[in-house]
Formats: C-alpha cells, sequence, structure tokens
C-alpha cells in the first residue's frame, strides 16, 4: 500500500509551480462515479492539454505514486478507500472535433452521446449504437464499448496515446487489440487522447430515427433513477446460445431486487446493480461474486464484468478478478 504522506508531499509540489491545471486533494471520487460510491483521490488533478498530461506522469514517475487515468467514471467502481495515489481526469477540456468527409478526429474527452449526435447531423452512420451510452470516447475505446453487440472499435482508424514517458504515439486498428468488450489498452500503460473515426454516408433522417429507436428502447428497458454503471456482466456466446442474456439468466436465478446493503439488483433489469442511497464497494462486490456463483452453478460457465474495480492502490481490473471465485 501506497503511504499516505507520500502522496501529500505529490500534492504540495502538485499545487506549487508545476503545470498540471486543475489541482485538488482529497477529492471524493463518488463524485466521478455513475454508481456514487468511492472514497478519496489523494491527488485529483483535470488537464487542460497534452503538455499537462506529460507533467502529471512525470510526477507520478518521479514519485513513484500510482496514477490512475478516468473518463467519466461510468464503468468504474472505486473503493470505499479511494486511491492513494493521482487520479487524472480527463474531461472537459479534452472535448474538441473536426469532420473532414466520412472521417471524424475527437478528443477523449468529448461526451460519447454527443459525438454520436454530432455525426448523424453530419449525416454520418455507423454510431447509432453509441447514442444512449454514457460516458467518454476515451473510456469508450479503452473498453470498446457499444451496444447492439456492436463495438466502437470497429470504427476506429487510428488512436493517439501518451506513453509513461510523456511520448504520444499513434496506434493503428491492429495495434488497439479490440476483443468484445476489451483493448489493448486495458494491459498497457497509456492515456488516450484522440481517436480516428471512420464512417460511412447516410441518410440523416434515417440515421436519427434508428438514433431515437435506440433511445426508446433503453429507456423501456432500463433503470434510470437510482445510480447504476449500466450492465455490470458481460455477454458470452456460450451462454447466450443456451440459456440467454446475462440479464435473463440472473433473473432466472431469482435475483431481481436481491439487495446487499444499499446495493440492489434492479427489478427491471437484472443486469444492473443500483446505489439505492449508501451502497459501499464491498455490498457492490458480495452481489458481483454471489451473482457469478449461482450463475457458475447453473451453468458450469463463469460470467464476466464489464465493469472494471480500481484498487487503493491505483490498479485497474474487472470487478470479478478482484474476488476469489
Amino acid at each position: 500500500m501506497i503511504d499516505k504522506n507520500a502522496t501529500e508531499s505529490v500534492a504540495r509540489l502538485a499545487l506549487g509551480d508545476r503545470n498540471l491545471g486543475v489541482v485538488r486533494t482529497d477529492e471524493p471520487l463518488r463524485l466521478h462515479s455513475n454508481w456514487k460510491i468511492g472514497g478519496p483521490a489523494d491527488v485529483f488533478i483535470e488537464p487542460e492539454n497534452e503538455e499537462q498530461i506529460a507533467n502529471a506522469i512525470c510526477v507520478a514517475n518521479e514519485n513513484d505514486i500510482p496514477l490512475v487515468v478516468i473518463g467519466d467514471g461510468t464503468n468504474l467502481l472505486f473503493d470505499d478507500k479511494g486511491v492513494r495515489g493521482i487520479v487524472l481526469n480527463l474531461g472537459r477540456s479534452f472535448g474538441r472535433h473536426t469532420i473532414e468527409r466520412n472521417v471524424v478526429k475527437a478528443e477523449a474527452g468529448i461526451w460519447v452521446p454527443r459525438l454520436a449526435r454530432i455525426t448523424a447531423s453530419s449525416g454520418l452512420a455507423g454510431l447509432e449504437h453509441i447514442v444512449g451510452i454514457p460516458g467518454t470516447l476515451g473510456g469508450l475505446v479503452w473498453m470498446n464499448g457499444g451496444s447492439l453487440r456492436k463495438g466502437i472499435g470497429e470504427n476506429v482508424i487510428s488512436v493517439s496515446a501518451i506513453d509513461m514517458k510523456g511520448n504520444t504515439n499513434v496506434l493503428t486498428n491492429e495495434e488497439c487489440g479490440f476483443s468484445y468488450r476489451g483493448s489493448a489498452f486495458q494491459k498497457m500503460k497509456a492515456i488516450i487522447v484522440g481517436v480516428e473515426l471512420e464512417l460511412k454516408p447516410g441518410n440523416q433522417r434515417e440515421i436519427k430515427s434508428s438514433m431515437l429507436k435506440i433511445l426508446r428502447s433503453r429507456s423501456s428497458k432500463f433503470p434510470r433513477k437510482l445510480p447504476n454503471c449500466g450492465s455490470v456482466f458481460m455477454s458470452v456466446s456460450d451462454l447466450y446460445e443456451q440459456y440467454g442474456p446475462p440479464g435473463k439468466i440472473i433473473e432466472d436465478l431469482g435475483f431481481k431486487g436481491r439487495r446487499i446493503g444499499d446495493a440492489q439488483v434492479s427489478k427491471v433489469h437484472a443486469n444492473f446493480i443500483l446505489n439505492r442511497g449508501n451502497a459501499s464497494s464491498v455490498d457492490m462486490l458480495e452481489l458481483i461474486k454471489q451473482i457469478r456463483l449461482s450463475v457458475y452453478k447453473k451453468t458450469n460457465m463463469w460470467i464476466n464484468c464489464e465493469v472494471h474495480y480500481v484498487h487503493p492502490a491505483g490498479k485497474i481490473e474487472p470487478a470479478h478478478m478482484a474476488l476469489a471465485p
């Protein structure tokens, strides 16, 4: 475990004359999570440009302090203890975009539904499936997120990322290693800062109509009132063919409405876990563990998490990997 005194010294440095952007200490991470769960980050930095990102990396390296990069925190479960290190938040300052013919270049902090609507208004098709997904483009690419069994990686030409030496590299689609809800970035120490996408010319009215249908479907099927991170578990093809999607399996096992503390399986869609007020990371992980075990006992197959857990020491991994089976 990282000594809090070490990050306090970094905080003093960060609040000094280093060019890092907006810096706060003891920032509650629940404010940066759709689940509204998480203790304080010792140092929380909102950089305004790539130079400040490189400077933050330098500060972390010089002081041997963990560096955690987040976007909107849509798919993250922070620990109740927070993060003993630096949390770097790529948000509003990284929201620019350009469109040239059917190629879109966008920064990592752009809001995903906004990007989908911008491309639709430009008569470009291909991003309809992400119009209802909350979060930033960087996080979406990191997860190869999407809906309707599609992923953003299908449209990626290249990704610009800053490595842990502060250098910016451009990776091709192949180098990004996209898989179902995965990418090479999940194991790579690099910060996504920009994405180049290739879309197809289409009929603006038809594209917007398709988006509206997707939004209506999501609104009718998914819980919206209480904090949640969207789908907790990934769909597995073999499991899907035999038993259906994760939500159906979990519902069939009687988990709808199941509650541990203030963590509760949604009564609307069983692949959603809600925070009913004061749920802890322990509550969430225990409920995830119980669901996984029950599914395994019924099907002899494990279901894995889309949501990622952030350890206090800064490690990020799929939530199921933070648990004993």
